[in-house]
């Protein structure tokens, strides 16, 4: 029989958990996500997820072969700083690891996508490819400013769904996945036994690390594959590459043309011109003149005048909050290194980033990108061009125009 002590320990422990996934407890020993569902019970002092999509009903298991037994827990990464974790091997894909039952395994993008682009489009062929029949979903993060993140996440979403439209019931719409700790926290509610994680070549040490690290403690997976969608060349033409700080870089230049040339086919030139102008109006650009520090907007085509504000000091020091552009995690920096970043979470979870891939954290940026809010008023004819874009429609009016009997 546990000891009074015991089992206050393992009660506490369990809470502990509990409060770092933002489960509440029903006063009985259960506890309920944000959502309020039933997700969890506490057993052996820790959280015991329940309604997990791998136990299957007796009747489905008859004439099938038991599930192994689960791996032993992985030894927690080294502490090493990007430098020595960019040094990596890539992984191979889910299909040669086992990853199991397909029905068991989520395959999950995670990114910025602002704006999307063309090569966005490889990052989720490949997630397609990893899911192997299993369920895919994308997450598109939902930060918004002037400089990095122009486009608010529904507009975001609405061109991505345009751009991708074999993925559009794929991408998903959630303003609770904030950070790939949402996503992967939100998945292992869900029962999934394992998940793919899908990320550019320049990720995937990063994403490994980080969600390794927090295996068992965050969530509960049986196995994490972090697979590289390709490797990235900056200097690149073409697909592999295009990024989104050249296309805000081309918005900037006024470069429509350029612009052009990072979008799929799937979009054609009224729905692109109208991307165009909504990175340019979210970003506050009216003329080229009035934008001044180009590393600001897109560090990668700046990466001196990034590297001479971070040594000067005027950027990133200690104590400032900032948020890394391909997790989602918001921190506060806590060692400056000599060109990368330690941050811990208000939940002290630590995380790294090299200065290209963080911004300065916004909190509650005011109203959707791409229209001003004094341009939003109902009954406008700027508020009609903002719905008709993003739902649309923006062709209907024309159409209309045309064909309309002439009196």
């Amino acid at each position: 029989m546990k000891s009074l002590l015991q089992f206050l320990s393992e009660a506490s422990a369990a809470s502990m958990q509990a409060k770092k996934l933002n489960l509440k407890s029903d006063g009985h020993g259960g506890w309920l996500d944000s959502r309020g569902k039933f997700v969890a019970t506490t057993e052996d002092g820790k959280l015991k997820f329940v309604d997990k999509k791998k136990a299957k009903p007796e009747d489905e298991k008859s004439g099938q072969a038991k599930a192994a037994a689960k791996p032993e827990p992985k030894a927690e990464p080294k502490t090493a700083p990007p430098e020595a974790a960019s040094a990596t091997e890539p992984k191979q894909g889910a299909e040669d690891q086992g990853m199991g039952d397909p029905a068991d395994t989520l395959t999950v993008a995670f990114g910025r996508f602002n704006p999307p682009t063309v090569g966005h489009g490889k990052l989720l062929s490949a997630a397609k490819k990893a899911a192997t029949g299993g369920d895919l979903k994308i997450y598109p993060s939902r930060s918004q400013d002037p400089k990095k993140n122009p486009l608010d996440p529904d507009m975001k979403i609405s061109f991505m769904k345009k751009m991708f439209p074999d993925y559009s019931d794929n991408i998903i719409n959630d303003d609770e996945m904030r950070s790939i700790f949402n996503v992967l926290t939100n998945a292992s509610e869900e029962g999934y036994a394992n998940v793919n994680i899908i990320v550019g070549s320049d990720r995937q040490s990063e994403f490994d690390n980080l969600a390794q690290k927090y295996n068992g403690d965050l969530y509960d997976f049986e196995q994490i594959n972090v697979i590289s969608a390709g490797v990235r060349d900056a200097d690149a033409e073409g697909v592999e590459g295009m990024s989104a700080s050249k296309m805000r870089k081309a918005v900037v230049d006024g470069d429509f043309d350029a612009f052009r040339r990072g979008t799929p086919k799937e979009l054609d030139d009224g729905d692109t011109q109208a991307l165009f102008d909504a990175v340019r109006s979210g970003m506050k650009i009216k003329k080229k003149a009035e934008v001044k520090e180009m590393w600001e907007i897109a560090p990668k085509c700046d990466p001196k005048g990034l590297r001479d504000n971070y040594v000067s000091g005027n950027i990133f020091n200690i104590g400032d909050i900032v948020e890394s552009l391909h997790t989602g995690l918001i921190g506060k920096i806590v060692r400056r290194g000599t060109n990368h970043l330690i941050c811990v979470t208000k939940e002290d979870y630590m995380f790294k980033s090299w200065i290209k891939d963080v911004m300065e954290a916004v909190v509650n940026y005011p109203g959707p990108s791409g229209v001003d809010s004094d341009q939003r008023l109902v009954g406008t004819d700027a508020h009609r061009k903002y719905v008709m874009r993003m739902t649309g429609t923006s062709d209907i009016k024309n159409f209309i125009n045309k064909f309309k009997a002439k009196k």
